[in-house]
């Protein structure tokens, strides 16, 4: 699909003339493919490049164009796996034009950093601000999903949220290579910012491009060793809340074990004969007092046995 734009009063807005200045093109047909190759002369193994989304990071100069593959996080959607992904977005800048390739559709035009564009290298820098905060974003999203999860893993019995805390760490991993990707474009679009026509304020805003990237993937580092680090001790604490469980019903058994040991003993027929001239209404009373009787004293020595080998640990 095609979308064309044009830069009119420093604002993006949509066009359906043949001599517009930006063509976006979502998951071209090979129509629209043969399209771009007649208007830049490469081969279609660089067209497939910028829709791959295990593409690497890269920029080229060439005599007409500079070709970008730069990598962008995808829109998230919530569904039963908490995973990020990353994918490639493929623009060829000339002069005249600019030609942006997409696997699948991600707004450039209506958002706060399109709002006032001057010029297509303009537009251009502020494509690759708009994904940085987008990054910082899902950055900033995956912290609060992994606290969220926390929580959830404090009283779970099962590996569910552990898995789902895996999926985040890993979606962090893929998050980093892809930002540190982009770093090494815009350290090479700043140092050869004179062969595609940069102006000084365009420089001045690729050089804070650069500083908020490399703070994007500090944090993002940063978040990666926290949940990597303490991974462990998540799944240690899981096994924690399933030896408590089996701990307490150990306990119930062990309470009930001497009661249905008397209660088989002696059996309700043997009972019945133990207790000849006595009234059932009393025999059975006291039978279940002396049950709870019972029950209750071995409750108490296995709280006491507990809390005396709490006291040993706490010495050591």
């Amino acid at each position: 699909m095609l979308k064309k734009f044009d830069i009119a009063d420093n604002t993006i807005v949509q066009s359906d003339k043949n001599d517009n200045t930006i063509d976006l093109y979502i998951n071209p047909n090979e129509n629209e493919k043969q399209n771009i190759l007649a208007v830049l002369d490469f081969d279609e193994h660089t067209l497939s490049s910028a829709l791959d989304p295990d593409e690497v990071s890269r920029v080229e100069f060439e005599k007409d164009y500079t070709f970008i593959i730069w990598k962008r996080p995808n829109n998230y959607s919530f569904n039963s796996q908490l995973q990020f992904n990353v994918s490639s977005i493929g623009i060829f800048l000339t002069n005249r034009k600019i030609i942006v390739i997409l696997k699948e559709d991600y707004d450039l035009s209506d958002r706060r950093e399109f709002k006032k564009v001057s010029s297509l290298n303009d537009y251009f820098l502020k494509i690759l601000f708009h994904t940085v905060r987008h990054y910082v974003d899902h950055i900033k999203a995956i912290n609060m999903m992994s606290k969220e999860l926390q929580e959830k893993i404090t009283i779970s019995l099962e590996n569910k949220y552990l898995v789902q805390m895996f999926n985040l760490s890993e979606s962090l991993v893929y998050y980093i290579n892809a930002i540190n990707a982009n770093n090494t474009v815009l350290i090479k679009l700043k140092n050869n910012a004179h062969k595609i026509g940069f102006t000084e304020e365009e420089i001045e805003l690729l050089d804070d491009l650069i500083i908020e990237s490399n703070q994007c993937y500090r944090q993002a580092e940063i978040y990666s060793t926290i949940l990597g680090g303490l991974m462990d001790a998540r799944g240690n604490l899981i096994n924690n809340n399933m030896n408590m469980l089996l701990k307490k019903l150990t306990i119930i058994n062990v309470i009930f074990l001497p009661l249905n040991l008397i209660a088989s003993m002696g059996g309700m027929s043997e009972f019945s004969m133990m207790t000849v001239g006595v009234p059932w209404q009393i025999s059975y009373s006291l039978f279940g007092l002396g049950m709870i009787i019972i029950g209750w004293f071995t409750a108490a020595w296995l709280n006491k046995i507990s809390n005396r080998n709490k006291n040993v640990v706490r010495k050591k």
